[in-house]
């Protein structure tokens, strides 16, 4: 917090970066030849790496960190205005609502692992029992298409209650350990249940809101939107609401525990910290939030199968997080930008997806293992 004499920066830093950063966006997802997008591309990186070169990013860092509220506005506008534009294409409307829910998701994981510091190899799992949840309960038209959000969320949490007791007992690469092995069992589990599709899945029916059904295009006044505009909206609205938590969660005495529990939790438990108090708040929050995430992405896919939930789902998870920054909720929405777009745009390496997420990975570790945003200290006001 800025003492008297001290002076905020200015907010143009911060605001020219995102229009920068909104217009290379637009650019992308509206290139279709593949030499311009691998163009593209690289222009970003060599226009990052001169950046850094000539000491630029720091006045947009401080920027960034004294506006950081206006910048929040200001990236729904950008959002809201990259929608506009590709108002009735189909396939970037579903991108970007993909990376939203995304990265709802990853604040889950956030919340265990950048916050309480519990490593959850078993986010996909979450992801798709909620999106399982939605599967089941869409086809009833009696509950309420809203309240199916909450229920895949409360599902996530409550299956989620079950790997308590072993992770509470295990700490580090076991209680790691303990997701792993429940995200192998989830998708056996899966293929071996006919009620709920086998190996081929189900069909999930279309989100309805008063009887609007969202797979219905828009029209308004002789303009036709695609129907992808309906779970763009909801999806920003989730965003937002699931951001602003996060936000609140990390500079409240809650997060202050968590930080502690991750630090040291030896130490923690030592000055009177009820560390399975807060290993469970963590656990289940995630899992809540990665939940709900996956409940609406199972609506806007149509469709689940149990391999859209394996384990190698779930390390791209962590692999977002690990890249965007653990505990940074900005850093997770630039790396989930980057994990979810780049193969889908460039088709070349579309099987060759997983080798690019793990050599990412370890470059980050080895070269910047804060990630490529870091966390910043600890604001208390």
């Amino acid at each position: 917090m800025p003492g008297p004499s001290e002076k905020k920066s200015s907010f143009l830093p911060s605001l020219a970066a995102l229009a920068a950063i909104t217009a290379y966006l637009i650019a992308i997802l509206g290139a279709e030849k593949q030499t311009t997008i691998i163009g593209l591309f690289s222009l970003g990186v060599v226009i990052v790496l001169i950046a850094s070169l000539l000491k630029l990013m720091k006045p947009i860092a401080l920027s960034f960190a004294d506006h950081e509220s206006g910048f929040g506005l200001w990236g729904i506008v950008a959002l809201l205005l990259v929608a506009g534009i590709f108002r009735a294409d189909h396939f970037v409307l579903l991108l970007v609502v993909t990376v939203m829910l995304y990265v709802v998701a990853t604040f889950g994981l956030n919340i265990q692992f950048g916050y309480a510091g519990m490593v959850n190899f078993a986010g996909a799992s979450f992801f798709g029992i909620g999106a399982y949840t939605s599967a089941v309960l869409n086809t009833h038209d009696a509950v309420p298409h809203l309240a199916v959000l909450l229920a895949g969320g409360v599902m996530a949490a409550l299956i989620g209650a079950v790997l308590l007791p072993p992770i509470l007992r295990t700490r580090g690469h076991y209680s790691a350990v303990v997701t792993i092995a429940f995200a192998l069992l989830f998708r056996s589990f899966l293929e071996v249940n006919d009620v709920l599709g086998g190996p081929q899945g189900m069909q999930v029916p279309p989100m309805k809101i008063f009887g609007w059904s969202f797979n219905d295009n828009i029209k308004i006044a002789g303009f036709e939107m695609s129907f992808y505009m309906n779970y763009f909206v909801l999806s920003l609205l989730l965003l937002i609401a699931t951001f602003i938590l996060v936000r609140r969660l990390e500079r409240s005495w809650i997060g202050l525990n968590l930080d502690a529990l991750r630090l040291d939790e030896t130490a923690a438990s030592c000055f009177g910290l009820n560390v399975a108090r807060w290993k469970t708040t963590a656990f289940l929050l995630g899992n809540f939030l990665i939940g709900v995430a996956g409940a609406l992405y199972g609506m806007v896919g149509g469709f689940v199968a149990p391999n859209n939930y394996t384990f190698a789902d779930s390390l791209i998870l962590v692999s977002i997080l690990l890249l965007g920054g653990a505990g940074n909720p900005w850093g997770v929405m630039v790396a989930t930008a980057i994990v979810v777009i780049v193969p889908e745009k460039l088709q070349a390496i579309q099987e060759y997806r997983f080798l690019l997420y793990a050599a990412m990975v370890m470059l980050v570790l080895l070269f910047r293992p804060e990630g490529l945003l870091p966390r910043p200290v600890r604001r208390y006001f």
